[in-house]
């Protein structure tokens, strides 16, 4: 028997479905307590260990767990020293994204099973190595993309796939934020009191404290994301992409910028278009800030428009509707397709979100990443199609891949884009 074998069954028998699951959490501002919170409405799972840069979150998110759990878990402010902990069998990280590669490759190599917020990471590279560290290691990793475990967002691939819409050649994805402002201009500053600053920024390049950087509006700024097209983006598009089984473009062009907010302090585009060429049908991201009617009046979504009918479906429920005269092109038929009830989802049951961690609770403790909804390989697709919008973005042309290379056809800058470059000492990981 192996050691890595003789390893796996010690963690099956100690990880048992009456033991606890001992959770630790790295970035516990935002989504990164969401997730923490949604696992910890699991009775077999505490936390012991909670790792920020900034004290004060800490302080609050310890008054928030006492009236949770009676145990205290142990504190850290470099995430290194939380991995080193043994009695950690898994850990969440809510980090701003361009923490996330480092971070999880990291932690599968000290033997932690991750769930990691989404996006995956901030560049296609980055991605790429966290697919291969988990694959190496064995580790069960979830990607934070909890729409996939929505039980009608389900139906509705089940019924995108079943080939009743008929031939299926635009899919729409999008997201209308109304509820975002303009981040007004303000002055550099000292850090607050507590923060380590210089570990916040990590591998992005050095900068002068600004509050329009730190904690929620990091977003908005290239060194650490990707603005809407990943922030919202992964969510849409990965149902999209998933539902279409495909995995990689033929070629992306975008067009946009900041046109509803020229003026604030954000650098992502506010206002974007951009067109996915796939085999055989494409796909169309659209985000647009200040403005909350989108296309068939919602908000946010993804509509399969086939020849038969089009499926639209959202966190509020889907429907189809049907073409008025199907024209039987190709080899779908003459047929009209038959009309499928609405579905609208109604309160009171699990959160996407609870079922999600639900999932990677099961896969952790049976030691088996088949299970997972949206294991890491899976959901790097949509991070890495989302990386490649804001990529035809920046370069201001429509780029081309190369699936067999990885790599974009005949376009250095582009190409340079892909990579990962970590800055203040930090290195990109190893695998």
């Amino acid at each position: 028997m192996t050691p890595a074998l003789s390893k796996a069954e010690a963690w099956s028998k100690r990880i048992s479905p009456n033991d606890k699951l001992q959770i630790g959490v790295i970035g516990c501002n935002g989504m990164g307590w969401s997730n923490t919170n949604s696992h910890l409405k699991m009775k077999d799972v505490d936390l012991v260990g909670i790792c920020d840069v900034d004290s004060n979150v800490i302080e609050k998110r310890l008054v928030d767990y006492a009236k949770l759990r009676e145990n205290k878990p142990k504190v850290y402010a470099d995430y290194r020293e939380l991995l080193n902990n043994k009695e950690i069998d898994a850990v969440i990280i809510g980090t701003p994204d361009h923490w996330h590669c480092k971070m999880m490759i990291d932690a599968v190599k000290a033997g932690k099973h991750v769930y990691v917020e989404k996006p995956v990471a901030n560049t296609i590279e980055e991605c790429n190595l966290m697919v291969k560290a988990a694959e190496k290691t064995g580790k069960v990793v979830q990607a934070g993309q909890w729409q996939r475990s929505g039980p009608h967002y389900k139906k509705a691939i089940e019924i995108v796939r079943s080939g009743v819409l008929g031939n299926i050649r635009l899919v729409k994805v999008w997201a209308y934020q109304g509820w975002m402002k303009p981040v007004p201009v303000v002055p550099d500053s000292a850090a607050p009191k507590g923060v380590d600053y210089k570990f916040w920024l990590g591998p992005a390049p050095m900068r002068a404290f600004n509050a329009n950087r730190f904690h929620f509006n990091f977003r908005w700024f290239w060194d650490y994301a990707g603005g809407l097209m990943t922030d919202w983006g992964v969510h849409e598009i990965d149902i999209a992409l998933y539902a279409m089984n495909v995995k990689a473009p033929i070629s992306v062009m975008a067009t946009g910028g900041k046109l509803a907010y020229p003026d604030d302090a954000s650098e992502t585009p506010d206002t974007l278009q951009t067109v996915f060429q796939y085999e055989g049908f494409n796909m169309l991201w659209e985000h647009a800030t200040g403005i909350d009617t989108g296309p068939y009046g919602r908000r946010e979504g993804i509509s399969f428009i086939g020849n038969n009918g089009t499926l639209v479906v959202n966190r509020e429920g889907y429907e189809i509707i049907v073409e008025r005269e199907a024209k039987g092109y190709g080899n779908w038929g003459a047929n009209k397709m038959e009309p499928i009830e609405a579905f609208k989802v109604v309160s009171g049951g699990p959160s996407h979100l609870d079922l999600a961690t639900q999932n990677f609770v099961d896969a952790v403790k049976k030691n088996d990443s088949s299970l997972l909804n949206t294991h890491i390989a899976s959901g790097s697709v949509a991070a890495i199609n989302a990386q490649m919008g804001n990529i035809a973005f920046k370069t201001g042309r429509k780029v081309y891949w190369d699936a067999s290379t990885g790599m974009f056809k005949n376009d250095a800058d582009a190409n340079k884009l892909i990579r990962a470059n970590y800055h203040n000492e930090w290195a990109v990981p190893n695998v």
